[in-house]
C-alpha cells in the first residue's frame, strides 16, 4: 500500500468497525477500515455458541440497568441507535432476526456468519475501502488527526475511529493495541480485567466433576455473604473450577476479588421447595431402603456428582438408607438446594468474553464519541470502559457507539 488520503479510517474491523465504517460510507464519506485478519468480524463470528446474540429487544433503562459501570455515559448513543433501530437495520439488510427467552435477539438461521456476512456486504456497497494492515499510531498535529501511520504506508486523513476492541480471545485479533495507541495520545486507561468468563475454585470436588454439565438449576453468586446474582440456567464443571452461562453471568458481577470473598450456591432441585424435596428424599429412601446411601442416590443426581454428594453430607457410603437419621437427611437436603463452590478468582482475560476496563469514558464525548483531548479521534466498542452482563447488550454497546461515532465524522 502506497500513502493514500481518505476522510476517516478506521482502524478495526470487528462488529463496531464494520458498523462504523458503513455507516460513515453510507454519509458520502472516503473511509478506510484497517484490518490486518484475513476475515472480518472474527469474534463477532463466535458470540453466542456461533450463533450470534445482536442485541437484546427491550427497553433503554433495561440496557443501562444490565451495565454495571457508566452506564449514563450511553444515554444519548442508546437513544440515537435503541434495540428496535438495530433489529430494524438488519433487517432492512436482508437479515431476519428472532426474539428468544430472556428477550435475546438471534438470526433466525442461528448462524453468527449471517450477522457478520451481512455488515461486510454494507460496507462493500457503500464503497468502503479495506486494507489488509495493521496501524502502527495515530499521527496529530496541532491536538488534531493528521493521518494514521500503518505497516505499509500512511493515510493522511480529517478523523479516525478505534475500534479495537479488549484483551478477550487473542486469537481473534484482540491485541489491546487501541488502549496503547489511546494512552500515547493522552488518553487515561482504566485497569483492565476479564468480564464474562470462567470461575476457579479451590474445591477439589470441581476437577472430579470435569466435563458433568447441569441443567436447570438455579445458580447464587454472593460477595461477602451479600446474594448478588440469582438466575436459572445452565452450567458446567471442569478441572479448574465451573463455567458455562450461569457463571458467565455471575462473573461480571464480581468486580473486587481483593477485597472481597465471593462464593457459589446451586440449587439442584430449583422446582421443589424444602417440604416437597424431602418427601421426595424420603421415596427414594424406601424405595431403596435396603441399600447403601452411595447407592440410593440414581434418582436423584448424576453418577458423577454421587460420590460428592456423599461426601459432603458427611453420611459414610455403606451407611443403610433405613438408618439415616432426620438430621442426617436434613443436611443431604441443604446439599440438593445450596451445594457449594467456592471461588478464587477468575480465568485469565484471553478466556474471557469481554473485557472490563479500557479509554476512559470522561475522556469521550458522550454525544459524538469524540475525543475530548484530540480533535478528530473517536471511539466505539470494547475498547471504551464499557461492558454489561450477558443477553446482547455487549453488541448493543458497540452498535450504538459505533453509529454515533460514524454519525458524527
Amino acid at each position: 500500500m502506497k500513502n493514500q488520503t481518505a476522510d476517516v479510517v478506521v482502524i478495526g474491523g470487528g462488529a463496531a468497525g464494520m458498523m462504523c465504517s458503513g455507516i460513515a460510507a453510507e454519509r458520502g464519506l472516503d473511509v478506510v477500515l484497517l484490518e490486518p485478519n484475513k476475515v472480518l468480524g472474527r469474534k463477532l463470528r463466535i458470540t453466542g455458541k456461533g450463533r450470534c446474540n445482536v442485541t437484546n429487544n427491550c427497553e433503554i433503562k433495561d440496557i443501562l440497568a444490565n451495565i454495571p459501570g457508566d452506564g449514563r455515559f450511553l444515554y444519548s448513543a442508546l437513544n440515537k441507535f435503541p434495540p428496535r433501530e438495530v433489529m430494524a437495520f438488519f433487517e432492512n439488510l436482508g437479515l431476519p432476526l428472532k426474539t428468544e427467552r430472556g428477550n435475546r435477539v438471534f438470526p433466525v438461521s442461528d448462524n453468527a456468519n449471517d450477522v457478520a456476512g451481512t455488515l461486510q456486504r454494507y460496507m462493500q456497497r457503500n464503497g468502503v475501502r479495506l486494507e489488509r494492515c495493521s496501524a502502527k499510531r495515530v499521527v496529530t498535529e496541532d491536538g488534531a488527526v493528521v493521518g494514521v501511520e500503518t505497516e505499509e504506508g500512511m493515510i493522511s486523513c480529517r478523523a479516525t475511529v478505534i475500534c479495537t476492541g479488549g484483551l478477550s480471545y487473542p486469537l481473534t485479533g484482540s491485541t489491546g493495541w487501541g488502549y496503547k495507541a489511546a494512552g500515547e495520545l493522552g488518553h487515561t486507561v482504566t485497569p483492565r480485567r476479564a468480564s464474562l468468563v470462567p470461575l476457579e475454585s479451590a474445591d477439589d470436588y470441581c476437577g472430579k466433576m470435569q466435563g458433568f454439565s447441569l441443567k436447570n438449576v438455579t445458580l447464587s453468586a454472593f460477595e461477602c455473604d451479600k446474594l448478588i446474582y440469582k438466575e436459572l440456567g445452565e452450567m458446567l464443571f471442569t478441572h479448574f473450577g465451573v463455567s458455562g452461562p450461569l457463571v458467565l453471568s455471575a462473573s461480571a458481577h464480581m468486580r473486587d476479588f481483593a477485597n472481597n470473598k465471593y462464593r457459589l450456591e446451586i440449587d439442584l432441585k430449583p422446582a421443589l421447595d424444602e417440604k416437597k424435596l424431602d418427601a421426595r428424599i424420603l421415596r427414594d429412601f424406601e424405595k431403596y431402603a435396603n441399600r447403601d446411601f452411595a447407592n440410593a442416590l440414581c434418582d436423584l443426581a448424576g453418577r458423577t456428582m454421587i460420590p460428592v454428594l456423599v461426601k459432603l453430607s458427611g453420611i459414610p457410603a455403606d451407611t443403610k438408607v433405613n438408618s439415616i437419621t432426620r438430621e442426617q437427611r436434613h443436611k443431604l437436603l441443604q446439599l440438593f438446594k445450596a451445594f457449594p463452590v467456592s471461588v478464587i478468582g477468575t480465568r485469565p482475560i484471553d478466556e474471557a468474553i469481554v473485557t472490563s476496563g479500557g479509554v476512559s469514558t470522561k475522556e469521550v464525548n458522550p454525544r459524538t464519541m469524540e475525543s475530548k483531548l484530540v480533535q478528530g479521534l473517536y471511539f466505539a466498542g470494547e475498547v471504551l470502559d464499557l461492558d454489561a452482563y450477558t443477553g446482547g447488550f455487549n453488541l448493543q454497546i458497540a452498535w450504538a457507539t459505533a453509529y454515533t461515532a460514524a454519525n458524527s465524522l
